[in-house]
C-alpha cells in the first residue's frame, strides 16, 4: 500500500471509530476539539478532489517538500477559514453526521488519489507539481492529523509506523537537517512543529537544529 493511502485510511479508521464523546475532546491543535479537525479533514479531502482534477499547463515549479510554505507563527484564529470550521463542525450536530460526511467525501479521495497518474501536473495555491509529488505531500498532512486527532484520546489507534517514517522524512526534508536518531518519528513530528515542547536531553540533542523550530506549516 502506498504511503498516501495508508495514511489516509488509518486516520479515517481512526475517525470511524470514536465514541460520540470523543468529539468533545481537544485536538492536537490548539483551540480546536476533535470535532474541528475532522471537519477540517473533510475540507482536506475536498481540496484533494479538486486539485486531482485541476491540471497545470507548465512545468512543476514545486515537489512535495516545496509544496509546504514555513509560516512565521502559529495560526491566530484570525483566518477566516480557521474561524469557519469550528462554526461549521457545530453545524453539524451529531457526530455520526460529520463522521459520515468524512466518509463519504474522503473515500471518494481516497479512490481518485489511487486512479491518478503520478507523473500528471496538477495545480494548487499558485504552484504547479506531479500529482505523485502532491499526494506524497498529504502524507504529512495525514499524519500530523492523526497525531492531533489522538493527543488527548489515549486509546485510540496511532499512526502506522511505516507512514509516521515517510512524515518524518518529508519534514526532514523541508527543514534541510535531520532530527537525532534518539528522536522517535512521532518526536520528531511533535517537537518539529511545536506540537510538543522537547525535553532539556532532547533540545540539547538539536543543538543548533533547535533555533530553526518550530517549524509551522502553511
Amino acid at each position: 500500500m502506498d504511503p498516501f493511502t495508508q495514511s489516509w485510511a488509518a486516520l479515517r479508521a481512526a475517525v470511524a471509530g470514536l465514541a460520540d464523546e470523543d468529539y468533545e475532546q481537544p485536538s492536537g491543535c490548539t483551540g480546536w476539539l476533535v470535532r474541528d479537525l475532522v471537519c477540517h479533514l473533510v475540507i482536506d479531502a475536498q481540496d484533494v478532489l479538486i486539485t486531482l482534477v485541476t491540471p497545470a499547463g507548465g512545468e512543476p515549479t514545486a515537489d512535495a517538500a516545496g509544496y509546504w510554505e514555513l509560516r512565521a507563527g502559529p495560526p491566530s484564529g484570525d483566518d477566516p477559514l480557521d474561524a469557519l470550521v469550528p462554526r461549521l463542525a457545530a453545524a453539524y450536530g451529531a457526530p455520526h453526521l460529520l463522521a459520515f460526511h468524512l466518509d463519504d467525501v474522503g473515500s471518494a479521495a481516497g479512490r481518485a488519489a489511487r486512479l491518478a497518474d503520478p507523473v500528471a501536473r496538477v495545480a494548487t495555491q499558485g504552484k504547479a507539481l506531479t500529482a505523485g509529488d502532491y499526494l506524497s505531500a498529504y502524507v504529512l498532512e495525514w499524519t500530523l492529523h492523526h497525531l492531533d486527532l489522538v493527543a488527548h484520546l489515549p486509546s485510540a489507534p496511532r499512526p502506522p509506523a511505516g507512514t509516521l517514517a515517510v512524515a518524518r522524512t518529508g519534514l526532514e526534508e523541508i527543514a534541510g537537517a535531520a532530527f537525532p536518531a534518539s528522536y522517535t518519528d512521532a518526536d520528531a513530528l511533535l517537537i518539529g512543529t511545536g506540537r510538543r515542547t522537547p525535553t532539556a536531553a532532547e533540545a540539547a540533542a538539536l543543538g543548533d537544529f533547535a533555533a530553526r523550530l518550530p517549524l509551522i506549516l502553511g
